[in-house]
C-alpha cells in the first residue's frame, strides 16, 4: 500500500523542516549568518575580551583554545595557546577541531579558517554598547538565557563606582594612556565611556578616534591635572620631552597601574566593573591633592 508510505515520508519532511527552523543561528559583526545544530561545544578564542565573556556566561569549559594574551580567568592559562589575533596559528586551530572559532572583526584570519572548513564568528566590542551586544549574542550562541541579567550585573557596578567618588574629583581632566606610542583613550573609546559616567573630563576628544597615537606635545599642551598609565608606559615617562611641565607630573598626580590590573582596563569585556573601581580609587586616593591644587575644568 501507498499510503502508508506517503504518511511516512510526510512525516519525515515535517520533522526535518522542524529541526531545520530549531537550528541556531548568529550574525555576526561582519554581516555574516551562521547555522548551527547545536550550541558549539569546542570553542577557540583569539580575543581576551571574548574569552572572558564565554567564562563570565559560564562556559568556561568549552574553550579549548585561546590567543597568547587570553589568561584570565586563570584555568585559561592552561589551554593550548594558538598565536594572536593578527598572527593566529592556522593549524593549532584546525588541529583543536573546533565547533566555532571566535575573534575580532579586524582579524585577518577568518578566510583562512573558513576555506578550511571551520565556523568564524567575528566579534569586536569598543564601546559600552557594543559590550553588552556582544554579551547578549555569546549568549545566544551558548543557548545562555540569562546574558541580559550579567549585562546588567556590570552596569550596576560602573554606577556604583560613580556614586562612589569624592565630590571634588568631579570634572578632573584625565588622561588616559593605552600603551605607548603614545596611544591613549579617547571619550569614544569604551574606557572614555567609563570615564564620563565616572563624572570627569577626559582631555582626549571623541573625533580623534577612539584610541588615537599623538603627538607628545598634545598632551603637555592639554596639561592634564591627572594622568592614569600602566606600569609599562610609566618607566621614563618624566623623561618625556617637556613632561616635567604637566602638572600631574610636576605634583605626583599620576596613577601607575600593574599589569594584571592594566589588563582589565582595557579589555571591553565583563570587568568593564573591576575597571571602573579601580579608576575611581586611582581618583579617590589622589582627591586631596587634587582639590588642594584646585584641578577644575
Amino acid at each position: 500500500m501507498l499510503w502508508p508510505t506517503f504518511w511516512r515520508g510526510l512525516l519525515a519532511l515535517l520533522w526535518l523542516g522542524a529541526t531545520a527552523a530549531q537550528a541556531l543561528q548568529v550574525t555576526d559583526d561582519r554581516g555574516v549568518t551562521l547555522s548551527f545544530a547545536q550550541a558549539p561545544q569546542r570553542i577557540v578564542s583569539l580575543l581576551p575580551s571574548l574569552a572572558e565573556t564565554v567564562c563570565e556566561l559560564g562556559h568556561c569549559g568549552r574553550l579549548v583554545g585561546v590567543d597568547r594574551y587570553s589568561n584570565y580567568p586563570a584555568s585559561l592559562q592552561k589551554l593550548p595557546q594558538v598565536g594572536g589575533g593578527l598572527d593566529p596559528n592556522i593549524e593549532a586551530i584546525v588541529a583543536l577541531k573546533p565547533d566555532v572559532v571566535l575573534m575580532a572583526k579586524s582579524s585577518r584570519a577568518a578566510e583562512r579558517l573558513e576555506a578550511l572548513g571551520i565556523k568564524v564568528v567575528a566579534l569586536e566590542p569598543k564601546t559600552h554598547a557594543d559590550v553588552q551586544r556582544v554579551m547578549l549574542k555569546l549568549g545566544q550562541l551558548l543557548e545562555v538565557p540569562d546574558a541580559q541579567r550579567v549585562w546588567r550585573a556590570i552596569d550596576a557596578g560602573v554606577s556604583a563606582a560613580a556614586q562612589s567618588l569624592p565630590e571634588q574629583v568631579r570634572g578632573t581632566r584625565v588622561y588616559f594612556e593605552v600603551n605607548q606610542g603614545p596611544y591613549a583613550a579617547s571619550e569614544a573609546s569604551f574606557i572614555g565611556e567609563t570615564l564620563t559616567r565616572l563624572g570627569v573630563k577626559n582631555i582626549v576628544p571623541a573625533k580623534l578616534g577612539p584610541f588615537p597615537k599623538l603627538n607628545p606635545e598634545y598632551i603637555v599642551r592639554a596639561n592634564p591635572d591627572l594622568i592614569m598609565v600602566g606600569q609599562g608606559s610609566a618607566d621614563g615617562l618624566t623623561q618625556r620631552p617637556g613632561w616635567h611641565s604637566i602638572r600631574a607630573v610636576r605634583e605626583r598626580r599620576v596613577c601607575v597601574f600593574p599589569a594584571e590590573q592594566a589588563n582589565v582596563l582595557v579589555r571591553p569585556g565583563p570587568r568593564m566593573a573591576e575597571a571602573a573601581r579601580l579608576m575611581a580609587q586611582c581618583m579617590t586616593d589622589k582627591a586631596p591633592q587634587l582639590a588642594a591644587a584646585g584641578a577644575r575644568p
